[in-house]
């Protein structure tokens, strides 16, 4: 009899409807099905994800062995796997054929291949191969299977699940010994990933908070309704712009008029990334939202296996079969007829062994919730778009003299929309410049405008997925999940624009001073090309592993001279967190402005207190962050209103700043009082 293993019972069920020509659910404990193909009896298996772990051999620090037993053995949140577990040792002793069809990559290896020796007993086991779960692909694969799991694949799959084991549990044994031998408890982490992550972001808050931000003056002009810029983007002084300004208020002439058609290819297919980048831009979805809605497109068969780093859709995946399915929904049949028959698409440089790039599978969708519809429309409108033409769009640049000094405009309008009327999520302005050439113009407005440097922008969720895939740090699968770590161990927070906090800076600092190499970006991407190496069949797992090994008893031995001393400056860091939680920014006398207390409620004052008496109101009950930026205008810290049950806007603190002159009429400011020096400030 043939046992089948499935990675979740959704699969399970959807490999069994495709084989079977009878199927029946049962239960024994866990769930699964019965099926007879051609008068064969087959029993299909489902697991739960990973039904095995790694578990350490010793307490302390550094962790240089583990074993793997059953998840529930290890986390009582994994208790329910139990079942599951028993139900496949019990079907296993009927069985004389294994066959794995976990999803076809590292992890699903790992599992399949776990599964099948500790718990299964097999020697052997065949392995099917889909990108998606349409009864036609399954029964492909089922047919035709591979005849052995991939055991370069599955060696670097144990392989990594050992070294993140053993880095991360070690410095964050060691971070946590730290600061319990100072005299206080906190539960701390860092990850063979984690921390050049860490590093990565604390880098640029560093230097956004370093930024020293300095004054300059830009130049406009409108005529006929287009505001013009100065030919100097950046002028850095008052009385140079006022100088221009006052030139420039003249009649002129339109010096140059030059037009341009330039050429946009349809985008790439998504590969995991891509989607994630562009489900952020479009819905603010966060990256581990973005696979997780994805997964279950994938389970519904709706669209192909997310986890995939290829840019490629090749023919044999029946393009031509999948196109014609979406005609038949209503959504998308305009879009099919734009392509008028077009079958080969525009694919991307990047390639994955495993898996083509994501894609539709033509199925119609029945009872999606709004998220899922809007990933799903998003997935079948770049691959349609991908069979596309390119769209065409006419760029007019306009250079007007105005008492000599030249202003420049420039916009575009698109002539051949191609694939952005199928992608119908990028919509560029349509804007016409109506001049011509030595034609006279005179300017309905002058101005001459402060602006301040800004600093570098921060991270956010998807931007930051982005690098670590340009650095090739963690994998596709998981470089969402570490961002979420950072989140919940309260190093970051922020959910469009990444903020490292106090602490988090904090411990950055102290590894970064003590054992800079736990947060090395160059040793976690060594690795990273090691188990490629392994997967790809150049490098053995026991050389990779023995040569982590020998990082981590260095790295540790370092750590454990500086112990004590790292530890009292980790609680440092949280005496600061603590005493800085309420910093909203600079004062002008160079105190700090925060959140303070009176009888009337919550304002902000000065740190320098009595000696500087500025005070600024707050609206009432609201939350009030800090973003690290300060006004143009009147250079006092902008912060972000939180209000529960109202829009969150962004504000600097005066009351009295010229961009807050249309709120006079508005509740901004409603009961928000500001602070008398003779209150009692708290």
């Amino acid at each position: 009899m043939k046992l089948i293993i499935a990675e979740k019972p959704n699969s399970a069920e959807k490999i069994a409807r495709a084989i079977g020509d009878k199927v029946v659910k049962k239960t024994d404990g866990g769930s699964y099905f019965e099926v007879e193909r051609k008068g064969e009896k087959i029993l299909i298996v489902p697991a739960v994800g990973h039904l095995y772990g790694l578990k350490p051999k010793n307490s302390g620090y550094p962790v240089l062995e583990a074993e793997w037993i059953p998840s529930y053995e290890i986390n009582k949140n994994s208790s329910y796997t139990k079942q599951y577990l028993n139900t496949i040792k019990k079907m296993a002793k009927e069985a004389s054929d294994f066959i794995a069809a976990t999803d076809f990559d590292v992890e699903g290896e790992v599992i399949a291949a776990n599964i099948l020796e500790f718990a299964c007993n097999a020697k052997r086991a065949k392995r099917m191969k889909f990108s998606t779960l349409t009864k036609e692909d399954l029964e492909e694969a089922f047919t035709h299977p591979l005849p052995s799991l991939l055991n370069e694949v599955k060696d670097a799959g144990r392989a990594r699940h050992f070294l993140d084991l053993m880095w991360g549990l070690s410095f964050s044994r060691a971070l946590m010994s730290s600061i319990q031998k100072a005299g206080t408890f906190k539960i701390l982490s860092i990850g063979r990933v984690q921390g050049p992550t860490l590093k990565i972001l604390s880098e640029r808050e560093k230097e956004i908070k370093a930024f020293k931000s300095t004054p300059y003056w830009q130049v406009t002009a409108v005529i006929k309704n287009v505001k013009f810029n100065h030919e100097k983007e950046r002028i850095p002084s008052e009385v140079e712009a006022e100088e221009i300004k006052k030139k420039s208020e003249t009649a002129g002439f339109v010096e140059q008029v030059d037009e341009n058609t330039h050429v946009q290819n349809p985008p790439f297919p998504f590969d995991l990334t891509s989607l994630q980048v562009e489900a952020y831009r479009y819905f603010g979805f966060t990256p581990s939202q973005t696979l997780k809605i994805a997964q279950t497109l994938y389970e519904q068969a709706l669209t192909s296996y997310p986890r995939t780093s290829s840019q490629k859709l090749p023919e044999q995946l029946n393009l031509k079969k999948i196109i014609q399915n979406l005609s038949q929904q209503e959504d998308y049949k305009k879009s099919v007829d734009l392509l008028k028959g077009k079958v080969k698409p525009r694919e991307g440089p990047k390639e994955d062994p495993a898996h083509p790039a994501i894609h539709p599978t033509g199925s119609a969708p029945g009872g999606l919730n709004s998220e899922q519809g809007k990933l799903y429309d998003l997935i079948v409108r770049r691959f349609l778009a991908c069979f596309s033409t390119p769209a065409k769009r006419l760029i007019k640049k306009v250079t007007v003299d105005l008492g000599g000094e030249k202003f420049n405009a420039e916009a575009g309008k698109t002539v051949e929309k191609g694939w952005m009327e199928v992608y119908q999520y990028l919509k560029p302005e349509e804007k016409e410049l109506d001049f011509k050439k030595s034609e006279k113009v005179k300017p309905e407005k002058i101005d001459a405008e402060e602006k301040q440097t800004e600093p570098p922008s921060r991270y956010s969720p998807a931007s930051i997925v982005k690098k670590l895939e340009n650095l090739n740090i963690g994998t596709k699968a998981t470089r969402a999940e570490i961002l979420e770590t950072l989140y919940s161990r309260g190093y970051i927070e922020g959910k469009k624009s990444i903020i490292v906090t106090p602490f988090g800076l904090g411990v950055f600092n102290v590894l970064e001073k003590h054992s800079p190499e736990i947060l090395s970006e160059k040793l976690t991407k060594k690795f990273e090309e090691e188990m490629e190496s392994i997967q790809e069949g150049k490098k053995e797992s026991i050389d990779v592993i023995k040569e982590g090994k020998e990082v981590v008893v260095k790295l540790s031995e370092q750590f454990k001279k500086n112990e004590l001393e790292i530890g009292k400056e980790l609680i440092q860091q949280l005496n600061i967190t603590k005493s800085n939680k309420n910093i909203l920014g600079k004062c002008s006398c160079g105190g700090d402005l925060t959140i303070k207390k009176s009888i009337y409620g919550y304002f902000v004052g000065c740190s320098n207190y009595p000696n500087c008496k500025i005070t600024y109101p707050l609206p009432r009950d609201s939350i009030v962050t800090p973003t690290g930026k300060v006004c143009a205008q009147c250079h006092t810290p902008i912060v972000t209103i939180k209000r529960k049950g109202k829009k969150t806007f962004s504000m600097c603190l005066d009351p009295n700043c010229k961009t807050k002159e249309s709120w006079k009429s508005n509740q901004n400011y409603k009961n928000a009082k500001p602070a008398e020096t003779k209150e009692k400030q708290t």
